[in-house]
């Protein structure tokens, strides 16, 4: 295929694409092996299904948003002022019955629209307005490997990990900020056979460009501000906290350092990743399982602007008024710049490991699969074996099973390695059977997940 992001190449046979995957998504369920006939991104993703833990069976996606704290999610992302252009473009004239989907970074829907009949037939699998549909929640799908790779590309039938979404197709492509490049969300379209041909990539290719230069265009007019400064590399001056391995945190602040308790580290993470700012209740939703009253997080805001003081804290939205640098956002340059071992250094703990905030346990958790993502596949296995002695990872089955591989047979590293495997409650391979640079060792699905 000339072009793998794309379903089937023009002038193939759906019915037979059909086939092919679905019996290689059996064979990769029982076996662990992808076959020769699956595309590379695919595969790809199938394994890294398996090692967010998702079930092909049983897993759903999670609805993370609703009422409220999605209208007001909505109503402040950087995508809501192209939506009617969207709407415009894909659902007003569409070529035949298809659901718009427009999701965040994190893999929440924010607007599913479109053909009634098929929205509510989607319900079935829980492509919903904030449900979560990124790849470590919902296993393999168009917006999910859109968001992980930040490319386009399409997802047919059988392709998508969990079962429940075999008979639906779907292309995504990645939206970006025109002016600083920033990974806005994702545009997708799902639907039947239709939404997989080469013919509805490119159309989604192009809509998202189309929406990027509606956005510029607005700027430029006015109607929109243009947007706040990234949270990117530390800059001179800049405010840095500080959560890694921390019951609570710390702040550099103006040639100071703030201790922070653990819901005001909470309130300053969760901003950090918001530079459009948050509502009351948008941020009372990712601090609190159940909604937290306006009057709790105002509370609490003014708490911390008193310790704080002026300068930092802004309101209607909460939001900073400038950035601030994380020790995550250090951890993950090193892992994009190929550093592994500063990545490991950088890493003392996991993020606010005592936080039950939602919000925080979505960071924490992405943060955890980036590591395990990018250090099973591209780490040396100095690094690998390295990596499951750190304190935060000796106790994870992920760590330990990418070191089992990088280990040689049959010395004692092997042999503790398998042991640890084996006490966390996994079926290591047999010495001979090494695992693959994936980290997968041979087992059946069933095997892996204990069936």
């Amino acid at each position: 295929m000339a072009d793998g992001w794309i379903a089937w190449s023009r002038g193939a046979d759906p019915d037979s694409v059909r086939r092919d995957v679905a019996a290689a998504h059996e064979r990769f369920t029982d076996s662990g092996q992808v076959g020769d006939r699956v595309r590379a991104v695919v595969g790809d993703s199938w394994r890294r299904s398996v090692r967010h833990g998702v079930d092909p069976d049983r897993t759903t996606p999670r609805v993370e948003l609703t009422g409220h704290a999605l209208h007001d999610h909505r109503a402040a992302h950087p995508l809501a002022p192209v939506m009617p252009f969207l709407r415009r473009l894909l659902v007003d004239a569409a070529p035949g019955p298809q659901i718009v989907a427009v999701g965040d970074t994190s893999g929440r829907l924010l607007w599913v629209e479109g053909d009634h009949r098929l929205r509510d037939s989607a319900e079935a699998m829980c492509f919903v307005e904030g449900a979560n549909w990124h790849e470590r929640s919902a296993g393999t799908n168009a917006p999910g490997v859109a968001l992980t790779l930040d490319h386009e590309v399409q997802v047919f039938a059988g392709e998508h990990f969990a079962r429940g979404v075999h008979r639906w197709s779907c292309s995504a492509a990645p939206l970006h900020d025109p002016d600083t490049g920033a990974l806005l969300g994702v545009l997708d379209l799902t639907g039947e056979d239709h939404v997989a041909s080469p013919h509805a990539l490119a159309l989604v290719r192009t809509a998202a460009a189309a929406a990027e230069a509606e956005l510029r265009a607005l700027r430029l007019v006015g109607r929109v501000p243009p947007p706040r400064p990234d949270s990117g590399a530390p800059l001179p001056g800049r405010a840095r906290l500080s959560v890694l391995g921390r019951d609570g945190a710390g702040l550099a602040l103006d040639g100071r350092t703030v201790a922070l308790s653990l819901r005001h580290a909470e309130i300053l993470l969760l901003l950090s990743r918001c530079p459009g700012g948050l509502t009351g209740a948008a941020l009372g939703a990712r601090l609190h399982e159940r909604d937290a009253a306006p009057v709790t997080v105002r509370a609490e805001l003014a708490r911390l602007r008193r310790l704080l003081g002026p300068g930092l804290l802004d309101s209607r939205p909460y939001r900073l008024r400038r950035p601030v640098g994380t020790d995550v956002d250090d951890v993950r340059r090193h892992l994009a710049a190929g550093d592994h071992r500063s990545a490991l250094d950088a890493y003392p703990g996991p993020v606010l490991p005592r936080s039950e905030a939602p919000g925080v346990v979505e960071v924490r958790e992405a943060l955890q699969a980036e590591v395990c993502a990018v250090l099973t596949d591209h780490a040396s296995p100095d690094v690998l074996l390295d990596w499951a002695e750190r304190p935060g990872w000796r106790d994870d089955p992920r760590a330990v099973a990418a070191a089992l591989g990088a280990a040689p047979p049959g010395t004692p590293r092997h042999a503790a390695l398998r042991g640890r495997l084996l006490w966390l409650g996994r079926c290591p391979a047999a010495p001979s059977d090494r695992a693959s640079p994936s980290g997968h060792t041979g087992a059946t699905y069933s095997q892996r997940r204990g069936d």
